[in-house]
């Protein structure tokens, strides 16, 4: 089985900048941020090839997060529409960043689920619970694995970034990794930010995932499996050794990023899953400038400090 990984999208709006709905709150220091870096570097050139081409390559493909960049009604309109399109080749999953429910009326609006709810329809759905995003853990049992879906997604500050997954959705994790249908496969976890941050407490609360050594501590009996994220920008691989052997965890970059370094530029993870649950491979598909072809490239993952 091979499972493309797909992230941090920011879709921009296709009507442009909404001034009335941005200023006196959160929103303008995103659009700060837009107007300054990302607006430069985000391609939907890149965006689309990368899209295109997971979809082609692979049998499912898992979305960590950061659908949009200010969570506007026309940007998930707009990740909605190129979601709809990879779903028409391959089965897509998707959880949500912290950029898909940027200010608190965005989940009373219970927005993300309004748009993206196909797209986490859980074969466990009895174990799910309430936070701010939706309903999570997603699960769906495909051959040999278990895509498991986690929103570290809320809603923060100005200048703040961090994620949480709470305490109820990490008491459901552990109750689903113990499913008999879930303890046979090999769990693939999806989560926006990175649960190996090793920064100190101060950084990770600003824009790290604040309860990471929990969700560390609720696999740690699982025998083998993948740990999948963005947030971060850069494709990096590290391992967490549990009681009962090791989980790769593995973060993909922004899908549509114009950037000199391999690790970093617009691309896809290919993930390979073997019929007994191994994980076979992990490689990094990145995008060629030149051709806007996404090509395999040795030396496409950083390593985790």
């Amino acid at each position: 089985m091979r499972i493309a990984h797909v992230s941090d999208l920011h879709a921009l709006s296709p009507l442009g900048v909404e001034w009335r709905k941005i200023l006196f709150n959160k929103r303008i220091t995103a659009l700060a941020n837009l107007l300054l870096h990302r607006a430069r570097v985000f391609r939907r050139d890149y965006l689309d090839a990368v899209l295109a081409a997971a979809a082609r390559n692979a049998d499912h493909v898992v979305v960590t997060g950061d659908l949009t960049n200010m969570s506007l009604e026309s940007e998930y309109e707009e990740a909605g529409r190129m979601l709809q399109a990879v779903a028409r080749t391959v089965e897509v999953t998707v959880v949500p960043g912290n950029h898909d429910v940027y200010l608190p009326h965005v989940q009373r609006e219970g927005r993300f689920s309004r748009h993206f709810s196909a797209f986490f329809i859980s074969d466990l759905p009895e174990l799910a619970v309430d936070v701010p995003a939706g309903r999570f853990p997603c699960v769906r049992l495909r051959g040999p694995v278990a895509v498991i879906g986690l929103s570290s997604a809320v809603p923060r500050p100005p200048f703040v970034s961090s994620g949480h997954l709470g305490r109820k959705q990490l008491d459901a994790l552990a109750r689903i990794l113990a499913h008999p249908d879930v303890a046979c496969r090999t769990p693939i976890v999806l989560v926006h930010h990175d649960p190996m941050d090793s920064r100190f407490r101060l950084e990770q609360r600003r824009s790290g995932l604040t309860d990471a050594r929990a969700l560390r501590d609720a696999l740690r009996n699982v025998a083998r499996g993948l740990v999948v994220f963005g947030h971060v920008h850069v494709r990096k691989r590290s391992e967490l050794v549990t009681a009962a052997g090791a989980v790769q965890v593995v973060s993909a970059s922004a899908a549509g990023v114009d950037h000199p370094s391999d690790t970093v530029r617009a691309g896809y993870n290919l993930y390979e899953i073997d019929p007994e649950g191994r994980v076979v491979s992990q490689e990094a598909w990145v995008l060629d400038p030149a051709t806007l072809d996404v090509k395999r490239v040795l030396g496409g993952f950083g390593v985790c400090p």
